[in-house]
């Protein structure tokens, strides 16, 4: 059964280990309609992309969860953005790349900063950790260890046509009805810690979740939830865009519109231009609703 767009949970019956795989498609396509990234950048991408999906899953929260890259290598912004709907977004800023580029090229020394901005705000977090190892896979499950106490492995893997993702998580207390015998836990996260090692990239691509799940876990009673669909949105509007212009002052937007006869902003996510003329920004500062014109397509 084909499980593109597409991220489930998954639990060993008998053991506190958990895990979920993600596996989008179209939502990836779409997201880069109107970018044009190198290889070894959009590859990255895809990976953050998963992996972002994969940390909302792990979460019950209202709101937007942001994962984002900070280097110093040729990649020095990478952002992915998912709500708790699992609806996508993601971009990048990156230096000239010419031919092949690893993980530690593109990102150098920097850090990881994961955003979850809730709702409820009692339920809004940040959490720092350094870039670590030589994937975006390890930095996570230094995360994961850092910030949440959490032994977890990560796999991530991105082509131009499909993200996939797979994350297993070791849970903290019972985790079911009897008691945990904890050498039958250790033994059993020991062999789920293997079994991750040991998935290739050509298995983590192939399609048919349910079966690499039992092939690795078969033994422990892999129960595998329905999940959720996960789409490609962009959240940028004329009002967000309205309202950086008015951060800005309007001196300093007036000065943009005598020099170049209106003002345009465009969307760093999806490239969408908003246009702002002299009498759409005017209308901005003095004290009214948004100009209401429509982006341009």
């Amino acid at each position: 059964m084909s499980e593109s767009d597409r991220v489930r949970r998954f639990t060993l019956e008998r053991h506190p280990i958990r895990g979920h795989a993600v596996r989008i498609s179209r939502a990836w396509l779409e997201l880069r309609e109107h970018q044009d990234y190198p290889p070894a950048v959009q590859a990255l991408l895809g990976e953050a992309v998963g992996a972002v999906v994969l940390l909302a899953a792990t979460l019950k929260f209202d709101g937007s969860l942001t994962l984002q890259l900070q280097g110093k290598g040729l990649v020095n912004l990478l952002v992915a953005q998912c709500t708790h709907d699992f609806k996508v977004r993601a971009m990048a800023r990156h230096d000239p790349i010419g031919g092949e580029a690893g993980f530690r090229t593109l990102t150098g020394d920097g850090q990881i900063v994961v955003t979850v901005e809730a709702t409820d705000r009692a339920s809004s977090y940040q959490g720092v950790v350094p870039i670590a190892g030589n994937s975006l896979a390890e930095s996570l499950e230094a995360y994961f260890v850092q910030s949440e106490q959490l032994p977890t492995r990560v796999a991530l893997a991105s082509t131009p046509g499909v993200v996939v993702g797979m994350l297993v998580q070791r849970l903290p207390g019972e985790g079911g009805k009897a008691p945990v015998d904890p050498a039958a836990l250790e033994a059993a996260w020991m062999k789920a810690d293997h079994a991750m090692a040991a998935l290739t990239r050509t298995e983590l691509l192939e399609d048919d979740v349910e079966q690499r799940l039992v092939s690795m876990f078969g033994d422990d009673e892999v129960r595998v939830f329905g999940g959720h669909d996960v789409a490609h949105e962009c959240r940028c509007s004329r009002e967000r865009v309205a309202n950086v212009l008015r951060s800005l002052g309007a001196e300093e937007v007036r000065s943009v519109i005598a020099e170049q006869g209106a003002c345009t902003v465009t969307c760093e996510f999806c490239q969408k231009p908003y246009r702002f003329d002299a009498i759409d920004v005017e209308q901005l500062f003095s004290g009214g609703p948004p100009p209401g014109s429509t982006a341009i397509n």
